[in-house]
Formats: structure tokens, sequence, C-alpha cells
């Protein structure tokens, strides 16, 4: 119980101090002779529902140095068409087409470096295909990169409501990103706290290339929080936005979409691809947020209380999660359910890895040994 009421201390602590140090753009933006050039880079496989329009958002932003590559990777649906079709109407627009995958390569991985091959930019930022951006987000954001000298930053955007039950899972999902990512240490020097995204990354050219690159990550499930530890290894200057008023998606459509979606990575991110370590990671998790709720349901009236109090505490800490996040609050206040869920998703993901020999992923089975191999994220 003393444990457990650690755990949502250190909860409300991360939340508060990790909310208060994201950097939120300015509204406005005074005018200037240069900007530097930005490559835009979105890896696509089979979006063709949400690729256009969300393209389309991309493409109205104002930044007057832009340019865009549209890395289709094998799509075997009408995604390649509409990329086509958009880079004819823009000049901005380059649009590469992949047909193979190279051996010991993930896909979206390999599209992310085939992007940074063609891109021209000082500066990529690596953008998933189904994300929105305001006209206006990508200057606010070049102006607090220039003037802190930034060389690498994630925003963490809006996520946009699907339904109430998916919403009160990712509420949970959005919280222990917030709180396990250390969010204040990230511009430290010093501290080993890294995040990263594939919803909104930028880095600088020259800091990217100090790294070992893609090349490093090219079997990491995790790339996207991957490429932030690896900037930060290499000493990029990194931060984190606050992208909610400016870059939006929905993460995903479904609870279902959601549990297919944690196939590939639930098992490496909560596990590490190693089920001793996934015992390990639910029983702590199970452990820390269902204590609180099993003591006010059948303790004593002093742990009854101090249950009540902690998961007050932790639906607190998913209501400020969500109040900066532009989400319900309403989804937010049973953080137990999602808990449950989510390391119902991972221990699924595991036994389907373990059935399978490995990941299978857009139609290709990753080994679990080369996996294991190639895993470069650090959990801690």
């Amino acid at each position: 119980m003393v444990i457990a009421a650690l755990n949502v201390a250190y909860s409300f602590y991360s939340t508060v101090r990790g909310l208060g140090a994201l950097i939120r753009p300015p509204r406005k933006v005074e005018p200037r002779e240069h900007w530097p050039k930005v490559s835009l880079i979105v890896p696509a496989c089979n979006e063709a529902e949400t690729i256009e329009a969300a393209t389309r958002a991309k493409l109205a932003s104002d930044y007057p140095n832009l340019e865009v590559v549209l890395v289709d990777d094998r799509s075997t649906d009408a995604t390649g068409e509409i990329l086509d079709r958009l880079a004819l109407a823009d000049p901005r627009v380059r649009v590469v087409h992949l047909r193979e995958l190279p051996t010991g390569w993930l896909g979206k991985v390999h599209a992310l470096s085939r992007g940074c091959q063609e891109a021209t930019g000082e500066y990529f930022l690596f953008c998933d295909a189904d994300v929105h951006i305001d006209a206006d987000f990508l200057r606010r954001c070049m102006v607090e990169v220039t003037h802190r000298q930034l060389e690498f930053v994630a925003a963490i955007p809006e996520i946009i409501p699907s339904s109430f039950w998916l919403d009160v899972v990712l509420a949970t999902f959005v919280r222990l990103l917030v709180v396990g990512g250390r969010l204040w240490l990230v511009g430290d020097s010093k501290s080993r706290a890294a995040v990263g995204g594939g919803v909104f990354a930028m880095v600088e050219r020259r800091a990217f290339e100090r790294t070992p690159g893609f090349e490093w990550l090219r079997l990491e499930i995790a790339d996207d929080v991957a490429l932030g530890q690896m900037m930060k290894r290499h000493g990029a200057r990194s931060a984190v936005l606050d992208g909610s008023d400016g870059v939006r998606l929905h993460f995903y459509r479904s609870l279902g979409e959601m549990m297919r979606g944690l196939e590939k990575n639930g098992y490496a991110v909560f596990g590490g691809l190693r089920p001793l370590r996934l015992a390990a990671m639910v029983t702590v998790m199970v452990g820390l947020e269902l204590v609180p709720l099993i003591a006010l349901a059948v303790g004593s009236p002093s742990l009854r209380i101090a249950g009540a109090v902690m998961v007050a505490t932790l639906a607190l800490c998913q209501a400020l999660v969500a109040r900066a996040g532009r989400r319900p609050l309403s989804s937010a206040l049973i953080p137990a359910v999602g808990v449950t869920t989510l390391v119902v998703f991972a221990v699924r993901s595991a036994i389907l890895v373990h059935a399978r020999g490995g990941v299978v992923w857009r139609g290709t089975l990753y080994p679990l040994a080369e996996l294991r191999a190639g895993r470069r994220f650090e959990l801690f």
C-alpha cells in the first residue's frame, strides 16, 4: 500500500512538472527575412482513407520554405495514386514509391530513411500520414526551435475523440506516456530522459547526421521514441512542444483498432520482447495502479479513505493531461479501466508474437530473434 501511495504521489508530481515543462509556441509570429528550409517527410502504407485530407492540411501550411516528401511504402490500395495526384497539383511535393523492403529493415523505418535521402531541407520533420497540422503551426514551432537553438523537438498533439471507451483507454495511455517520459528532464543534457513520436518530430539535419541514423534503428519497433533517445544520446538539444493547438489526429478510431495497432508494439514497449520482463511489468502495473481501487472496495475504513484519495489523485492526473490535450474530462476519470485494458492488449501482443514467431505488420513477418537483436529503445 505504501509503494502504491508513492507511485500515485510520483504520478501527480510528474504530471504537473511534465505539463508545466511543455514549450508553447507563440500565437503570433513576426515577419522574418529567412526561414530555414524544412523537409516534411511522410511515410505511408495503405493510407488511402485518410492521407489525402491530412496531406492537404499539411500543404495548407503558410511556412515559406517547405518541401514535402511523401513516401509510398509498398501500398496495395490507392495511396500511391493519391500521392501522385497531390504532387501534380503542388510543386513543393515529391513522391517516392517503394516496391520492395530490403532484408533487415522495418517498413516504416526504411521509408523514413529513403525520405531523408530525398530531402534537401535544413530540418527534417517526420510526420505520420493521418496527422493534420494547422497552417501557422510550423512557423510558430520554428520560432521556438531557432530561438532556443533546439536540434530535436517532439510535439504532443490534440487527440480527436472517437468513442467513450476508447477515450478511457487513451486517457491512461497518454498519462503513462507523460509520467514515464519525465518531460521536465528532456531539455536537461545531463539526463537520459528523451521522448519522440511519429505524430510530429523535427530534427536539425546537421544534428541528425551526427548520429548513426535510421540504419541503427532499422529493426526498432518503437522507432519514434528510439529516434528521440538516439538524438539525445548524441548531444541533440531537445524539447517537447505543446501541439494541442496546431497538431491533431485520430490516434485510433475504435478499441478494436487500438488493440490491433498494439499487436506490433505492445509487447515491445511493455515487455521489451521478453516474456519475463513483460510479466514483471504487468505485475508492477497492476499492483501499483489497482491496489488503491482494491483498498477502496474491501479495505478497512482507513484503507478505504487512503484508497479513495489515491484513486481520485490518479483520476486528477488523467484529467490534467486530458485538459492539456483538449480531450473530454469524463473519460479520464476511471484510470483502472484504462490500465486493465492496456495490460490485456500487451499480453495479447506477446501471445501473438510468440505464436507467430515474430511480429506481423503490414503483411510482413519480422522474426522475433531479429527484432530482439535490433532493439534500441530503452524503457528507462
